[in-house]
This record gives C-alpha cells, structure tokens and sequence, in this order.
C-alpha cells in the first residue's frame, strides 16, 4: 500500500506530532508499505528530498507566521503526484491538514491533534476565521482519529465529529535497561517545545520553593529568552540548564535519571512526554488542564490545578515519594496495528 503522510514539519525537527507521524511511518515501512511523508518546513538546514529509514521525505517551502500555521501551496501538487492509496493529514492547527484534504483522490484519514486553542491571542483570532475550513476537511476524511478521550469529546462537542481513539504509542523498548550518568544535583526535567502556553516559567518560578533540585530544560522554541530573563529575576539562572535540542539517546537517559518530569502546559491533546516519563519510571506533576487530565489516573502522576510556587513544591515533593505504573501503556507496535486497520478498511 501506498501511503502518504501530511504534516506541518517532521524530523529532525522535535514535538509530540513530529514524533506520532516518525514513529507510525517507519514501523509501516517494516511492515511492506511505501510511505512518503510531505512537510512545509524545508530550509537550508534539511534536504528537500531524502530517505529516513525507509521513509521518503518531500519537504516544501511555506511560511509560518509566528512558528504556527504553516501555509505551504506546494503540498497540494507534490501529494498528488505521491499518488497514495491513503491520504493521512495531522494536526488541525496547521494548514498543512487542509492542503492535504484538498489533494486527497483517494480515501481521506486525519488525525487532528485538536486541542482547540491556541498559543496566542492572535493565533485564537485566526484559528475563528479558519474554523470553516478545518470544519470542512474533518468532515471530509473518511476517518478521523483522536489520540485520547479527552480530544474524542471536545472533536464531538466543536465539530460534530464521532472520532476513532488511536492513542499516540511510546517507544516502550527504548527505556529498558538504561543506564545514567550520576548527577551532582537531583534534578527535575521538563521536555517540549519552550512556548509561554507549555508553562515552564511557573516551573522556574518554583525553584525557590524546591531548594533540593535543579532544572533540566530540554527544548528549542521562540520562549527561551523570556526563560532566560525569568531564571534570571528569580535568581535561579545557575540551577538550570537549558540543553537545546539532544538526541534520542542523551533524552532516554535524562528521563531516566531525572527524580521528578514536570509540564505545566495550558492545553495538549495527549500528552506524550508524559507518558514517555512514565516509561522510564519517572514520576510526573501534570497541571490539569487539557488532555493532561487523564494522565493523573496513572499511578505516579500528581496533578496541579494552579500554577503558585508553594503548589507545585508539595506536588513535586508527593510525586517523587510514587512509584509510576506502565502496565497500561501502549507501545507505538499496538497503534501501528490499529491505523493500518483503518487504511486497509
């Protein structure tokens, strides 16, 4: 089977989506498809065209206003002569979803990653004004997967949309036998994109309510000056260590030898490095909000309702007396298993 992915970027670059679309392709090339994956994030740093492990990659030039949207015309020719037997788009929030709705010949999935906000008030303005037009491409596809409950409901309550759940998996294998670098400092980690709406300055804010522990901020994104200027005024600047970008190798072994994994953001659809803290044992503090809501089911996981430091010291402080429980979760074997049912339906 020909199948061809539709994302807003794809790895090199890091995030939760970026990381959904590598791991569901790669397992399905294994498996004897032919994926081709089209993206709108090309630059001066990545081919155009390339093979990653087995997955063909076409990248198109497009412009992304303030780091979102991502308006890349190209797609549409370029998906057409992909000449897939299954379309599958991702992520609502990008215009790369409709630009694959729009090229789609042959049967239409999407995985919208919907979350129903945005980072900014500008990005809310404009996410009003596209709302009729991620309407119509949702009601398009043949099929539409929501990677929790959570964005199954509120698909249901803003689109009328009876979606399929598909949780996004975790590279379960990868946190086995594991070993750390021992740490001058107990550490806390925050992995993700450094966004105001991931919340990490109230986790920066918090540090001198958590004397015990550094920071491990693992991430690129338009936020990290502001970070910087925040660690500064707290006068918390050489307790953390903003690492950038680190291979999937240096990350299994920060996850594992962190005491505490903390995100604070505002609104996710699923949650994946929560779940990936999970699998290397690591107890998490989640603000509940979002999809993070249901993460706190999960035996190891201290949820939040608010942001003030003396909060997020007791909860910290609780999580790290948890055991995690990864008896439930999914690997990204099981999820591969269950869109390819939807592509051969």
């Amino acid at each position: 089977m020909k199948i061809v992915q539709v994302t807003p970027r794809y790895p090199p670059r890091v995030g939760g989506v970026e990381t959904h679309v590598k791991e569901i392709s790669e397992r399905l090339v294994e498996r004897g498809h032919e994926v081709t994956v089209v993206t709108a994030d090309a630059g001066k740093d990545v081919s155009n065209q390339d093979v990653r492990n087995g997955v063909r990659v076409r990248r198109c030039r497009g412009f992304a206003p303030g780091g979102a949207f991502h308006i890349a015309p190209g797609i549409v020719p370029v998906v057409r002569r992909s000449d897939g037997d299954i379309i599958h788009a991702h992520n609502y929030h990008s215009l790369p979803m409709v630009l694959g709705s729009l090229s789609a010949d042959a049967p239409l999935i999407i995985t919208p990653h919907y979350h129903g906000k945005s980072a900014s008030g500008i990005r809310d303005h404009l996410l009003r004004a596209y709302r009729p037009v991620g309407k119509w491409s949702l009601h398009r596809a043949t099929e539409v997967v929501a990677v929790s409950e959570w964005e199954h409901d509120l698909l249901q309550t803003d689109f009328d949309i009876d979606s399929t759940v598909v949780p996004n998996g975790l590279n379960l294998e990868r946190f086995r036998d594991v070993t750390t670098e021992s740490q001058h400092q107990p550490y806390l980690l925050y992995v993700g994109r450094l966004e105001e709406y991931k919340g990490v300055q109230h986790i920066i804010r918090s540090l001198k309510k958590i004397d015990a522990y550094n920071l491990m901020i693992v991430g690129n994104g338009p936020y990290r000056e502001t970070l910087e200027d925040v660690a500064h005024d707290c006068d918390v600047r050489d307790r953390i260590q903003f690492t950038g970008y680190v291979s999937d190798d240096d990350l299994t072994r920060l996850y594992v030898g962190a005491d505490v994994f903390i995100t604070l953001s505002s609104f996710e659809a699923y949650g994946m490095t929560v779940g990936e803290a999970l699998c290397s044992k690591t107890p998490c503090v989640v603000k509940e909000s979002g999809a993070l809501t249901q993460w706190v089911q999960y035996e190891g996981v201290i949820g939040v309702t608010n942001i003030e430091p003396d909060t997020i010291a007791t909860a910290v402080e609780k999580a790290r007396r948890n055991e995690p429980d990864t008896v439930n979760l999914m690997g990204w074997g099981a999820v591969t298993d269950q869109l390819e049912t939807l592509y051969l339906k």
